[in-house]
């Protein structure tokens, strides 16, 4: 076990941070990628110290500024990895503006890419040697230069002094999950990322006690980013990370990284802790001890109670603490982090009534009633400000109502590159009773003693004959009418229709099922039947399709309206049940 380093002084900027711990914790471990070669693998370990990785970011540097002027974007193109941490920390120290991105080949991404490029772009392409070739033909398709990150070597630093870049210029651009085919990278600045990682820090009790950071979320999404490269930066501590996939195909690997590291802090989004529940067998569990996991982050938009309940009752026998479940609120637009529960603390459940909820109030509701709907809350805000606006007239509401979130820190990004009139008024709002300068963040949500709760999207929002719906509540009670129905794998939505909008869902059937052995209007007919005494609402259509149909953002989460809109050009046709 590493011991502590020496106190950080207050940088602000990454680089800055590197070469401090690089000059006073030199042979200490930095970052850890954890691969797994085979498909029974167990692990094999490669470790960068904050020497090795400062030697390889200043080599990386020096031969990025051959090919860019500051100020121009470098693409990120690289697998998960040590590679991935020395490319993004290698354009921010050379005073260029990263775009953290992934290979070509990632499945279902493709068209995505080529569209953030194109928005972005970039001047040069950073990637590894051994996804060089499928990077290669999209470069020479933009006449772009491609960098290796593992071909420059060590002697390419030859000295570079190292210039702090100016912690009011944009570090890199974080594009937005995906939910639409339109791409938007917020620019963030070095006072912002520095900013957000040390409120995180805080959040989560990472400030004053050593934590070890375990992750495979990927590092284009701005949680990964934060959580496993910016945070471990500023504060000088282990990151542990593994590549999405290794998760995907066996999650006990995620499990034995918390196990194996005293006073791990992780995150994962609330599909991953039920999939832990579901795929980690007895045999696995008894290899695990997990009381010494620090704080577990849930960043799903809203948080469900249920989630904690079940990840902690599959893994209470190895250790697990109650209170390390930290549920959370963040976004793209504030760099990422804005409130969060803390470790150590009750989980804190709300049990809401579902009729008033519709109607923008958050009243509490018998927690064994049935009907009532369950938020976990998001704690209190992590070093900023944040208040409960109606989206309409702009007043500021009261605790109880509900109204959009709007967001004001130093982690707040300064807008969306090469769109002003968007970051005007997303980035610029102003409060009908309060000075300008707020982050309009577009989700909905309330304040009850004192705890921030996530109801929803503002955008997802489904409206039938004057009465709100939240997709996420539908969706809940489709996955619970049917066991061919995937669990969070559906969406529903609002569609236009001659007497209002309609709603649809478009849900994937179980892995374990073929398409031809369910009864579909059986099915059908039980989703209806549930939506109908539930939520009052009859369903216009209900669509059952393949597992992989129903397409996700770059970070996981159902992109709701891409899957409406797919669905209005006819793409969904098999399984329809009207």
């Amino acid at each position: 076990m590493d011991s502590r380093p020496p106190l950080a002084p207050a940088y602000r900027t990454l680089p800055e941070y590197l070469r401090h711990w690089a000059e006073t914790a030199p042979d200490r471990r930095a970052f850890t990628f954890v691969d797994h070669p085979g498909p029974h693998s167990r692990g094999v370990h490669r470790t960068l110290t904050w020497h090795s990785l400062d030697l390889r970011v200043r080599a990386l540097a020096a031969r990025l500024a051959e090919e860019a002027e500051p100020g121009a974007r470098v693409a990120l193109l690289c697998p998960q990895g040590t590679e991935y941490v020395t490319g993004f920390l290698a354009a921010l120290a050379a005073g260029l503006v990263a775009v953290p991105l992934y290979p070509p080949g990632l499945p279902g991404h493709g068209d995505r890419l080529v569209s953030v490029l194109a928005d972005a772009r970039p001047a040069v392409v950073v990637t590894t040697s051994r996804a060089m070739a499928e990077v290669a033909d999209l470069c020479a398709r933009a006449q772009v230069p491609a960098v290796a990150v593992d071909r420059v070597p060590d002697t390419a630093a030859r000295d570079r002094p190292v210039a702090a870049p100016d912690a009011g210029a944009t570090a890199y651009l974080q594009y937005t999950s995906g939910s639409t085919r339109t791409p938007a990278g917020v620019e963030i600045t070095h006072a912002n990322v520095v900013a957000n990682a040390r409120q995180a820090l805080t959040a989560y009790g990472a400030d004053t006690a050593p934590v070890t950071c375990v992750g495979w979320l990927p590092l284009y999404h701005d949680m990964g980013l934060v959580l496993s490269v910016a945070a471990p930066v500023v504060q000088g501590r282990l990151s542990v990370l593994m590549d999405p996939a290794a998760f995907l195909h066996e999650p006990a690997r995620w499990l034995r990284l918390l196990a194996a590291h005293p006073r791990a802090l992780s995150a994962a989004p609330n599909f991953a802790y039920d999939y832990c529940v579901s795929a980690v067998t007895d045999a696995q569990k008894a290899e695990l001890r997990l009381d010494g996991v620090a704080a577990l982050i849930n960043g799903s938009e809203p948080v469900r109670p249920g989630t904690a309940d079940r990840f902690h009752a599959a893994f209470a026998a190895q250790g697990l603490a109650a209170d390390v479940h930290c549920p959370s609120y963040g976004l793209a637009e504030a760099t990422v982090f804005v409130s969060a529960a803390r470790p150590g603390e009750p989980l804190r459940r709300f049990a809401l009534d579902r009729d008033a909820l519709a109607a923008g109030k958050a009243l509490p509701a018998r927690p064994d009633d049935a009907d009532a709907v369950q938020l976990a809350g998001c704690g209190t805000p992590a070093g900023q400000q944040v208040r409960v606006v109606d989206p309409v007239s702009l007043d500021s509401l009261s605790e109880g109502e509900v109204g959009e979130i709007w967001v004001r820190g130093p982690n707040v990004g300064r807008g969306y590159w090469n769109n002003e009139a968007q970051s005007r008024r997303v980035f610029g709002a102003r409060p009908a009773d309060a000075p300008g300068g707020w982050l309009r963040t577009g989700d909905l949500g309330t304040v009850l003693d004192g705890r921030l709760i996530v109801t929803g999207r503002l955008k997802d929002l489904i409206v039938v004959d004057g009465r709100n719906h939240y997709p996420q509540d539908l969706e809940a009670t489709v996955q619970d009418a049917h066991p061919a129905v995937r669990r969070d794998r559906l969406a529903a939505f609002g569609v236009p229709g001659d007497a209002g909008e309609r709603v649809v869902v478009v849900a994937e059937h179980t892995r374990a099922t073929r398409l031809d052995g369910i009864d579909v209007p059986a099915l059908a007919r039980a989703v209806r039947a549930a939506v109908s005494a539930r939520h009052g609402l009859r369903l216009a259509d209900v669509v059952l399709v393949a597992p992989g149909a129903v397409p996700r953002t770059s970070s996981g989460k159902v992109a709701r309206a891409l899957t409406r809109a797919r669905y209005l050009e006819g793409a969904f046709g098999a399984g329809t049940a009207r």
